[in-house]
């Protein structure tokens, strides 16, 4: 188990559920997938993920899935691709495990 956090310290987390609308693979990667996220009804509700499931998902399998994303992640570059966020996976003995809402709901739902 990793150190105790406070309350305050993940309340700092912004925790949505979004839609996965778009994505490839990473060339020269066996891991990392490129995804687009809709976490609203704006265009601008839009976010490129980069998230390492290559191995258990194909980016046309996971179109349409509801995800639990952060959004409020500083941007990152991996293999040359900003990713702005991050899609919460379990790690299963057959590889990564998408977290989905059990129900559909609105995308940009505040995850508490």
């Amino acid at each position: 188990m990793k150190d105790y956090i406070s309350y305050d310290d993940f309340s700092k987390l912004d925790l949505r559920i979004g839609t996965i609308i778009g994505g490839e693979a990473v060339p020269k990667s066996t891991k990392l997938l490129d995804l687009e996220i809709s976490i609203g009804d704006n265009e601008e509700d839009k976010k490129h993920i980069i998230a390492g499931i290559g191995e258990g998902y194909s980016p046309t399998d996971l179109i349409g899935q509801q995800v639990l994303v952060i959004i409020n992640l500083e941007p990152r570059s991996l293999m040359g691709r900003t990713s702005e966020g991050m899609i919460l996976a379990a790690s299963g003995d057959s590889g990564p495990i998408v977290l989905n809402p059990e129900k559909t709901v609105p995308n940009g739902t505040i995850v508490k």
